[in-house]
């Protein structure tokens, strides 16, 4: 399993991105924090609503310097006829990852093998290539792509502020925690 503050797995593949397949890599987006959000299918029904949120919010999380990836089982053709059928998914420019080998959702434990399509998982990694946040859902359970920000944002903070933490619902411009001053004389 991959887990927090351990190198995210590298992958070279096959994205439906800017009207046009190529291939994309991992390595590609080295020096930027990068977004990989798995979905388990395309033409579904929860599927959309999240990436048409993201979508909506693409311009917002690349301001924040991050690049978002999604992927799902999927071949970059079938994301391309989604695109081409979907005015939802047609307002997506980031890349759709293409993983019909299944080689990505295996190396990030996604995959649910019975059903041969991924769980809902949001990775969050660094500009070193680092994972700092992940969460997995249930397949009938959507993710809020405003609090996926909330975690982008504070991954980003505490990269910049060594020694600082930031608690529970904090927002940029809030108090942030400095473990053990803190704490001192209010135990």
């Amino acid at each position: 399993m991959v887990n927090i503050n351990e190198k995210a797995p590298e992958f070279t593949e096959d994205a439906f991105v800017n009207d046009g397949i190529k291939k994309i890599s991992l390595k590609d987006y080295k020096g930027k924090w990068v977004v990989l959000f798995f979905y388990p299918a395309d033409f579904t029904f929860i599927c959309p609503t999240e990436l048409g949120e993201l979508a909506d919010n693409y311009e917002k999380i690349k301001k924040l310097g991050a690049e978002v990836i999604t992927i799902s089982v999927d071949t970059a053709f079938v994301h391309k006829a989604w695109h081409d059928a979907s005015p939802t998914i047609k307002k997506i420019k980031f890349p759709m990852l293409a993983d019909p080998a299944r080689r990505v959702t295996k190396a990030y434990w996604t995959l649910i093998p019975e059903e041969g399509v991924s769980l809902r998982a949001t990775y969050i990694i660094d500009p070193k290539g680092i994972i700092k946040a992940l969460e997995y859902h249930d397949n009938s359970i959507g993710r809020n792509i405003q609090e996926l920000i909330r975690k982008l944002q504070a991954a980003q903070y505490v990269n910049k502020h060594e020694g600082e933490v930031c608690p529970m619902n904090w927002k940029p411009g809030e108090k942030t925690l400095k473990p053990g001053l803190d704490l001192v004389g209010k135990l």
